[in-house]
């Protein structure tokens, strides 16, 4: 009897696999290293290959399974099952996914971009839980989101719907890859921080850890810089307010239009807690409109790095019905 799921949260350096049953609880999960070289063409081949050797190590085979959910960064087409556009992968022509997938395992196949799985993961069983209406927004090297309204996810026309890392936070400002200047992204993810904290250290004239590390040119992260402001660095906490500010400012503007029950933060740079959530929370609150200042509730994310793989496999429920 087909009953578990399969979600698979593809990033650029490493794919995580799950096995899931249909509340959602992982029965195995684990990850394989993402190999991008000639163009990525072997990224597809080798989470099969992983799936086919784990079913068959554990003694599944795809009677058991209703179907597979997938993450991905780029640019995702749901209703063909393709990919483009995932340069962190080197997939700059179009990927037929779906098709591989379904070719080798002849189990049915759902694509998604990959903060939106990771919502879905929170909505579905970690600090969204609760609520019908949810901002995920996910702080990694870059900045996602997902936007979920009703129990639904949105796409927009053009699947451009909760791209949070792209709302303008500072106009005119640091320039991001995507062509327009200050976005969100350019400032609140883990090279954001390092950038703002390496502008602010030039200018700082005062006695700083962090700016004796810019000075002496040592890499800089923003575990360290977040490190640091926990542990009483001046510098180091004016940058945390400053990326505070940026964050609160655009999830205020998020929440202002949608009044979800919570926005959700995730990503590694939440790994910073309460030493980043304090000021965001205090900077959205300044932005919100009461009403929505009285209801949605900023929290930190809940699942950490599974979200992807429990969003990835809940796309995957939709084909527990039709059997």
């Amino acid at each position: 009897m087909a009953s578990k799921l399969i979600g698979i949260d593809l990033g650029g350096t490493t794919t995580k696999l799950a096995f899931l049953n249909q509340d959602g609880d992982i029965l195995q999960k684990w990850s394989i290293p993402t190999n991008i070289e000639e163009n990525g063409q072997h990224i597809v081949p080798d989470m099969i290959q992983s799936l086919k050797k784990t079913m068959q190590d554990l003694g599944y085979t795809k009677d058991d399974f209703v179907g597979i959910g997938m993450g991905t960064p780029g640019a995702v087409n749901i209703e063909d099952g393709t990919v483009i556009g995932a340069y962190n992968l080197n997939w700059k022509t179009t990927q037929r996914v779906r098709e591989q997938f379904q070719t080798e395992l002849g189990l049915p196949f759902v694509l998604e971009n990959d903060a939106n799985v990771a919502a879905l993961g929170e909505y579905w069983k970690g600090a969204g839980a609760k609520d019908d209406d949810v901002i995920f927004v996910t702080l990694g090297t870059g900045v996602g989101g997902g936007v979920i309204a009703g129990g639904r996810l949105l796409h927009g026309v053009n699947g451009g719907a909760g791209e949070l890392g792209h709302v303008t936070v500072q106009p005119g400002g640091y320039q991001c890859t995507c062509g327009k200047k200050g976005c969100l992204e350019q400032y609140s993810s883990a090279t954001g921080i390092v950038h703002v904290a390496r502008d602010m250290a030039a200018e700082f004239t005062g006695k700083s850890r962090l700016k004796e590390l810019f000075d002496n040119k040592e890499d800089v992260t923003s575990k360290m810089v977040t490190y640091l402001a926990e542990n009483g660095d001046i510098l180091a906490n004016q940058v945390v307010d400053r990326v505070a500010f940026y964050l609160g400012l655009a999830l205020a503007n998020c929440g202002n239009i949608l009044n979800p029950g919570n926005i959700v933060i995730g990503g590694g740079v939440s790994a910073a807690g309460n030493t980043l959530l304090q000021p965001t929370t205090r900077y959205f609150q300044e932005n919100t409109f009461p009403s929505v200042r009285d209801s949605t509730k900023l929290r930190l994310a809940q699942l950490g790095n599974d979200a992807g793989a429990i969003g990835a496999a809940s796309l995957a429920l939709r084909f527990a019905n039709s059997h």
